[in-house]
């Protein structure tokens, strides 16, 4: 069997438990079943607990109120007339949420399945069938910082204070133990769906061991959603590296970032401890980015 033929099989699995919460959702028990999925010989992702703090947050609120705007205020109303998620309430509760957006959760949800069918293709969202193209529109307006497209160009170009950058071995070196710099993903002028680091393409990027790693990742794409994993998981060549590519330090991960507007460029930072030496990968955990080349090495040493 061929990896093309693997991913089918493997999405068809999925859709079919997804199908199964579904029932679950329409029987009125949707907003305490939480999505766990797992590749084979993997246990199930643990479900998220429900969360005050996400209930809360100035996020939650923004959300609920985007998706009211979107789709109305009825928690009874199906969504967008009918999804494999059955109701309009289950994605407005702190389950519905989590799975949009990895608060409080491992990952996204619709990272390692699938967006509801509803969300699929409408004029709406212009998003075809790209779960990128779906969540960059949906989430384009979300609370956050912004820069400016002339700061995005200056942060791709900008090299980091302590390390050493080397254009023709495409490598970033630091020497200190405090790491900071500027990821820009398909950056102004630059290569679509790539990432840019003081100047290069998706460069490798080696750090010392114990270093404490703080990252500003910036979405230039004008209309698909971006973000950044650092994983022990070579999943770049997979759909969904979110399947196996979990993150390989406490913090590493900003999941994805909406498209920019008239308002800036949304910009997120993620800070870690590269604690255990070897080679890591950094990589766009939105299904079919990793795979288009948005990845490079993340070497610990």
């Amino acid at each position: 069997m061929n990896t093309e033929e693997t991913e089918i099989m493997m999405t068809r699995k999925r859709n079919t438990i997804l199908a199964g919460v579904a029932v679950l959702a329409a029987a009125g028990l949707g907003a305490g079943v939480a999505v766990a999925i797992s590749s084979p010989g993997q246990p199930p992702a643990p479900a998220p607990a429900a969360s005050s703090a996400a209930s809360a947050s100035p996020g939650y609120s923004w959300y609920q109120s985007m998706m009211s705007g979107r789709y109305g205020s009825g928690a009874g109303t199906p969504m967008m007339g009918g999804s494999s998620f059955g109701s309009y309430g289950w994605m407005m509760s702190q389950a519905g949420y989590r799975w949009m957006t990895g608060a409080g959760a491992p990952w996204p949800g619709w990272m390692t399945s699938s967006l509801p069918a509803g969300m699929m293709g409408t004029a709406m969202m212009g998003g075809g069938t790209d779960p990128g193209k779906v969540m960059g529109t949906l989430f384009a307006n979300a609370p956050g910082p912004r820069v400016t497209a002339a700061q995005a160009t200056a942060l791709a170009s900008q090299a980091p204070a302590g390390a050493q950058v080397a254009v023709a071995a495409n490598t970033i070196t630091f020497t200190t133990t405090t790491v900071r710099l500027a990821i820009v993903a398909s950056p102004p002028g630059g290569h679509d769906e790539t990432f840019r680091v003081a100047g290069l393409v998706n460069p490798d990027i080696i750090v010392p061991a114990g270093a404490r790693v703080t990252i500003q990742i910036v979405n230039a794409d004008p209309d698909t959603a971006h973000g950044l994993v650092v994983t022990a998981s070579g999943a770049t060549a997979s759909w969904m590296p979110m399947m196996t590519a979990r993150p390989a330090f406490t913090g590493s991960a900003l999941w994805f970032l909406g498209n920019p507007t008239a308002a800036g460029m949304h910009a997120g930072t993620i800070a870690f401890t590269a604690a255990t030496p070897g080679t890591y990968h950094y990589l766009c955990a939105v299904p079919g980015h990793a795979q288009k080349g948005m990845a490079g090495t993340f070497t610990v040493r």
